[in-house]
Parts: structure tokens; sequence; C-alpha cells
């Protein structure tokens, strides 16, 4: 096995303006504290028995797996937005779930549709649900900006 099996995962969000997209982009990484990392991007699913955590001293260019989402924009004056949910099971042996969504527009329906694609996610699996934990990060466009968010999955 490359990686061990995540036991723990937390939450981060971030939002910044950069020259470039891409740039941008790279400031709400490091915004959101996961900026000084190598990101591998995951689907959507939690380990059975991992736990939430606050977020730890990453080492410095750490393979880091990350489900996550983000809208960028070089409109000004747009409002754009990323959120993620995390779906944790009542029975701990089962997996949790992530849904990411980004959207050019508000903050509140970004989330509000992350968590609902988590009830959706639970009630395909015919699995009982505990709670939903979400973030969301938005930002208004001054020239080129970036809204970031993301379940990091940690060992």
């Amino acid at each position: 096995m490359v990686f061990k099996l995540p036991d723990k995962f937390f939450l981060v969000r971030g939002s910044a303006e950069g020259p470039s997209l891409l740039n941008s982009f790279d400031n709400a990484l490091l915004a959101a504290g996961i900026g000084n990392t190598n990101l591998i991007r995951v689907s959507s699913i939690i380990p059975p028995g991992a736990v939430e955590i606050s977020i730890p001293a990453l080492p410095l260019g750490s393979l880091v797996p990350v489900a996550y989402s983000y809208e960028s924009s070089d409109v000004a004056g747009e409002t754009i937005s990323a959120a993620v949910a995390v779906g944790l099971p009542e029975d701990t042996g089962e997996p949790g779930i992530i849904m990411e969504h980004h959207l050019k527009g508000p903050a509140q329906e970004c989330e509000e549709t992350a968590r609902r694609l988590v009830l959706h996610a639970f009630e395909n699996r015919r699995c009982g649900l505990k709670e939903v934990r979400s973030v969301v990060s938005t930002a208004k466009v001054l020239r080129t900006a970036t809204a970031f968010a993301g379940v990091v999955l940690w060992a």
C-alpha cells in the first residue's frame, strides 16, 4: 500500500485574489493552510472510523490526499463560491461521504447544494446518517479570484 489508510480528516477553506487564475488558486490554497503541500485529489470517501481534527502542522511538501472544490473567475464583480460537505454515518464501521460543489453565485446556495448531495449519497447507500459537516468559501472578484474548499484525509 502506497498510503497508510487515513484515520483523521479536517475541513479547510480559503479564497484569494492573484495576478492570474493559477496564482489566485495557489493563494487560496495558502489561505486555506495547505498551500505548501502537494495535493493529491481523491474522490469522496472518508474511511470508516476516521475522526475530525483541527488542521495540524503539515510538513512542507507533504503528499496530501484531499477532496476539493473550487471556483475561479476573472470577471470583476462576480461572486464565486466553493463548498464541501461531509456526511458521517451512524455506524462507525461504515465510510463517510464527501460531496463537493462550486458555482458562480452565493455561498449559501453552494453550501446547501453540497449538503443536499450528501443526503442523496446516504439515501442511495441505505446507510444511517449521523451528521453533516460543511464549509464554504466565497469571494467577490476584484480582478482574478479563486474560492476553495476541501476535506483533507490524514493518517
